[in-house]
């Protein structure tokens, strides 16, 4: 506080020295600023890998988990599941909705429902983002992110596993 009781607020010089002390982005800082104590997750590393490289084996255990030492990571706010990996986009296949290089955080451990964008490998190992349109005991349907691609319906036995996208930068 300033004399006047006014507060006093650090110099960008300071806070550029604190950031590279601390190894924090502008962006964690800013989200860290009016919150209340404890009440927010600092920036924790997570898994990334290339969305073509995840079809390649000994990426994802058997239930669409990150295994392996192939990684890269990424700093992400927030990620309520321990489990959560990101994938990174590259071409132009899943156009307008995620673009080359976009980041799309996935939760192995979130709820998949109707509608939900998803991440699923085949039993083919085929890694493919898509939208549940439809569960049943015996099928699953999926609608493709891009309109120039078909909808796909799978039988059950030929999904390994199934994961939510819970986050994408674009």
């Amino acid at each position: 506080m300033t004399a006047e009781g006014r507060p006093r607020w650090p110099t960008t010089e300071s806070l550029a020295k604190v950031l590279e002390a601390t190894g924090a982005s502008l962006d964690d800082f800013v989200a860290l600023v009016g919150e209340p104590h404890g009440r927010r997750k600092v920036a924790q590393p997570i898994p990334l890998i290339g969305l073509t490289q995840a079809g390649a084996g000994g990426f994802f255990d058997d239930g669409g988990f990150p295994v392996g030492g192939g990684w890269d990571q990424i700093r992400f706010p927030k990620v309520e599941d321990e489990n959560a990996y990101a994938l990174e986009v590259t071409g132009d296949s899943m156009q307008p909705l995620y673009r080359d290089g976009d980041i799309l955080i996935v939760s192995p451990n979130a709820q998949v429902r109707k509608g939900d964008r998803v991440v699923l490998r085949t039993t083919d190992g085929e890694v493919m983002a898509k939208v549940l349109v439809r569960r049943t005991a015996k099928t699953i349907e999926l609608a493709s992110v891009n309109p120039d691609h078909p909808n796909l319906v799978f039988p059950v036995d030929r999904i390994d596993w199934i994961a939510r996208i819970v986050w994408a930068s674009q």
